[in-house]
């Protein structure tokens, strides 16, 4: 049964498969300013190399702390992969506090299915599962954002209890009570 983890260096292989999917539909480049595609863009190839995912993994895991570096205008952030044994499903990210660009853009969660296991659920699974890891974090609400053209992320949010607030741009805002 999938599962919501602190990430590991278990699912190597499938990670490295997850990004040749994310990368065949464009994230990575210049024009992707997610976590996901910085990431893309700053380990590439590099990630084949055990030593280098290791090193990544701990990177990601030390994300959570105030004290790690990271780029300007980003928070801390608890990092979770979703995993299946030694598969890997999606990522997903639970920031610690807003700035003003996560409030109209980012939001407090976002995540990231790989292609091939979308449309299984998994999206609203993580969601759902993270909402708990958030409380402890000291969040009552989280704010989640869309795309307006995503349907099937509005479906997910509103799966898991998101009341629409407003649109900021091309950005449909929801919050989701994590009690």
């Amino acid at each position: 049964m999938p599962q919501l983890v602190t990430p590991t260096t278990a699912v190597h292989a499938s990670f490295l498969d997850a990004v040749e999917e994310f990368e065949a539909e464009g994230r990575g480049t210049l024009q992707d300013n997610s976590m996901l595609g910085r990431d893309i863009a700053v380990y590439g190839p590099r990630w084949r190399e055990p030593a280098v995912f290791a090193e990544y993994v701990e990177r990601t895991i030390a994300d959570a702390r105030p004290e790690s570096p990271r780029p300007q205008g980003f928070v801390p952030s608890t990092i979770l992969w979703y995993v299946a044994g030694d598969t890997f499903l999606g990522r997903l990210s639970i920031r610690h506090r807003l700035t003003r660009r996560l409030l109209d853009w980012g939001g407090l969660v976002g995540y990231d299915v790989r292609p091939s296991a979308r449309r299984r659920g998994h999206a609203t699974a993580m969601l759902r599962e993270s909402l708990p890891v958030a409380r402890a974090l000291g969040h009552e609400r989280v704010l989640v954002t869309c795309d307006d053209d995503n349907v099937a992320s509005r479906k997910v949010i509103e799966a898991c209890g998101g009341v629409f607030e407003d649109q900021r741009a091309e950005k449909l805002r929801y919050w989701i009570a994590t009690a």
